[in-house]
Parts: C-alpha cells; sequence; structure tokens
C-alpha cells in the first residue's frame, strides 16, 4: 500500500497545497515585516545624547583574539576572545533592533493569515492517519 505524507494514509495532495498555502502566506507577512536599529538612537542623539553602542567595545577583544589566532592557530584564548567578541557583537545588534509592521489593510492581512494558518491545517490534516 503507497504510503501518504508523514507515512501515514493522509494525501500528498494536501500536504503539498497546505506546503504551498502556508509557504506563500509566511512570505507575505515577513514581507510586511520593517526592521530598524536606527530610530532611538537619532531620536536620543537629537535631545544631546551620545550613541551608546555595543559594537565598539567589543572590537578591542575581537582584535586581540585574531591577533592571538594569527600568532597561533590553536591558541585557546585566541578562540576564547574571538568568539565571545563575535557574540557579544550580535547581541548588541539583535538587542537594539526595532521591529514595525507596515500598514495593510484588513483584507490583505485576512488573506495572509487565512494562507498561513489554512496551509498549517492541510499540512496537518495530511498527516494524520484515516485508517
Amino acid at each position: 500500500m503507497a504510503r501518504g505524507a508523514g507515512g501515514t494514509s493522509g494525501g500528498l495532495t494536501h500536504f503539498f497545497l497546505g506546503l504551498v498555502m502556508s509557504l506563500s502566506g509566511a512570505y507575505l507577512i515577513t514581507n510586511n515585516v520593517k526592521v530598524t536599529s536606527s530610530y532611538l538612537t537619532m531620536r536620543y542623539q537629537m535631545y544631546g545624547g551620545t550613541s551608546v553602542s555595543a559594537f565598539g567595545i567589543t572590537l578591542i577583544p575581537l582584535t586581540l583574539g585574531i591577533f592571538y589566532l594569527f600568532f597561533d592557530g590553536e591558541s585557546k584564548i585566541g578562540w576564547l576572545l574571538t568568539l565571545a567578541s563575535i557574540i557579544a557583537i550580535f547581541i548588541g545588534i539583535v538587542s537594539n533592533l526595532q521591529i514595525y509592521f507596515a500598514t495593510t489593510s484588513l483584507y490583505s492581512f485576512g488573506i495572509m493569515l487565512t494562507l498561513l494558518f489554512g496551509g498549517l491545517g492541510l499540512v496537518a490534516r495530511s498527516l494524520r492517519s484515516f485508517d
């Protein structure tokens, strides 16, 4: 007996239709999300403050770590400094992000949600056994 999606007797048609629908809905939703990191920094600087960045101070251990790695590629302190600095830079960038949902009509947003969750429902249905 031929098996469907996930080894169950569910339909492959439902699975692929649901996959296309959910991916389309996820794309449309994420395409309407705007990500920025400069708004608060600019606003803070306009009122006389200075920009505080997690990136600047982490360049010191990063450059020391890179120096040690070029001097001795097996240097544990070099690897520690380099990886810790890269992680700190990444955390500093992510923690300063601001995420906004772009203005869209209720109709468009409804279609996005229908595609996303309807597709996920079809995928889940295709994985269910009908024995």
